[in-house]
């Protein structure tokens, strides 16, 4: 059971540093620490959650030489030490989200700021290899207590620590934020370019099987001596089914019209692009139509519009537009939220105003001028309970005010919430409450 955990976390650590090599430029990267140290004198590594460098020998900074005295010392007793350290340090970084200052086994002061993409920490930016304070007597006796199984000849190593940078404690803080926004950016970045690729391998598989099968309609079509058209029928349904806001069936719809788009356009992109855009704005209608606010369509269409003129291939355009469609019918639906949150509160009023009739759904639902079947469903939907039991409920709250006061009798008190029936309304109230009427004014 043991090796199978430990194979599992080896395999969980092999993902996370597959995943950030896959996410990193590591040569944008390697340039703005190259410009990092440039400017600042000091060294910036990326290591994975084990404290293992992205960059490979060639392409690492070269690291002060009091490091790479460290190293040669038992070079691989050394090399774990500080991967060891690095890997605990960029842990530390990752829970309190933001650059974490330590202290290093060799004793030179360094910070870990985290990469974190999607909420998982990925690795870590290592900075440092400087001093805060300038060294005294303790320091070199710190120095050697710090390395005295890597060896037993301090002199090069005291010499080498005597060239480190000596940085404030302001500067280290400064440097460390510098660099955990901007490589995170950097991240983000290449994270959000790894989905649009990912989203865009998805989207030119849907297409090409619809566009198989729109091939093989056109052959059946061809021996018929007839031609594949373009569906007008189609756009009306799309149409209908985004003022709906029914988000998968239009996908399945338009995805229909763009491969008639795509093999009636014969691979033309220019004449491709213009019939897409076409369709989109038929969509941007219709988004307004089904109740879409009409600034937030508009600013859909600018940023389709300056998308579509950076495509160079279909399957791009087809991943923009199915994407604007998406943008769409969000826009509408969050017009129906907004619309039956003002209808249910209509709904709750009425009944706070009149839950001592004997209310039927179908009169709740005449007060809003809506029918019994939708005002049942939209009610449960956002209310997590139907219609009469928040009526029910409505009730039994004022139950509970006329209980405390003794000068109520329990059927007079039915009778005053909408009850007609007292045992059915302690029956009612003992199905809620756990309680009877009786036993809950007692308790009062």
């Amino acid at each position: 059971m043991a090796q199978l955990k430990t194979k599992q976390s080896q395999l969980k650590k092999a993902s996370k540093r597959s995943r950030l090599l896959e996410i990193v430029d590591k040569e944008v990267l390697k340039k703005i620490l190259d410009s990092f140290t440039n400017a600042t004198g000091l060294t910036a590594n990326i290591v994975d959650t084990e404290g293992r460098s992205i960059f490979s020998k060639e392409d690492a900074q070269k690291n002060c030489k009091f490091c790479q005295l460290i190293w040669q010392y038992q070079r691989e007793k050394g090399l774990h030490r500080c991967a060891g350290a690095y890997a605990r340090a960029g842990k530390q970084a990752a829970l309190f989200g933001e650059p974490y200052i330590f202290r290093c086994p060799a004793g030179l002061i360094e910070w870990a700021a985290p990469i974190i993409i999607d909420g998982e920490h990925l690795g870590s930016i290592i900075c440092g290899q400087v001093l805060m304070w300038e060294p005294e007597d303790f320091f070199w006796i710190e120095l050697k207590q710090f390395n005295k199984n890597l060896t037993d000849d301090f002199g090069p190593l005291i010499e080498a620590a005597k060239e480190l940078k000596v940085v404030s404690g302001k500067k280290v803080k400064a440097a460390a934020d510098l660099l955990f926004v901007t490589a995170n950016y950097i991240m983000k970045a290449g994270w959000e370019n790894l989905q649009h690729r990912h989203e865009l391998a998805v989207q030119q598989s849907i297409l090409n099987e619809e566009i198989q099968n729109r091939k093989v309609l056109e052959e059946k079509l061809s021996a018929r001596n007839l031609q594949l058209s373009y569906s007008l029928d189609k756009e009306r349904e799309l149409v209908s089914k985004i003022k709906l806001g029914d988000i998968e069936t239009a996908k399945k719809i338009f995805q229909a019209l763009l491969a008639d788009i795509f093999i009636i356009g014969a691979a033309k992109l220019p004449v491709i692009k213009a019939r897409v855009l076409e369709l989109v704005v038929l969509m941007s209608r219709a988004a307004v139509e089904g109740g879409a606010d009409s600034e937030q369509v508009l600013g859909i269409n600018t940023e389709f519009v300056q998308d579509i003129n950076r495509c160079n291939t279909i399957e791009e355009i087809d991943l923009y537009a199915i994407q604007a469609l998406e943008k769409y019918i969000k826009a509408v639906q969050r017009h129906d939220r907004v619309k039956n949150h003002h209808i249910i509160n209509q709904v709750k009023a009425f009944i706070r105003k009149n839950y001592y009739k004997n209310l039927t759904l179908e009169e709740i639902a005449e007060s809003v001028y809506l029918s019994p079947y939708y005002i049942s469903r939209i009610f449960k939907e956002e209310q997590g309970l139907t219609v009469m039991d928040y009526l029910t409920k409505v009730r039994l709250e004022e139950a509970k005010k006329l209980l405390r006061n003794p000068a109520y009798q329990i059927e007079e008190i039915a009778e005053k919430i909408g009850y007609n029936d007292p045992s059915y309304f302690s029956k009612v109230f003992r199905r809620k409450e756990g309680m009877t009427p009786s036993q809950f004014r007692q308790m009062a």
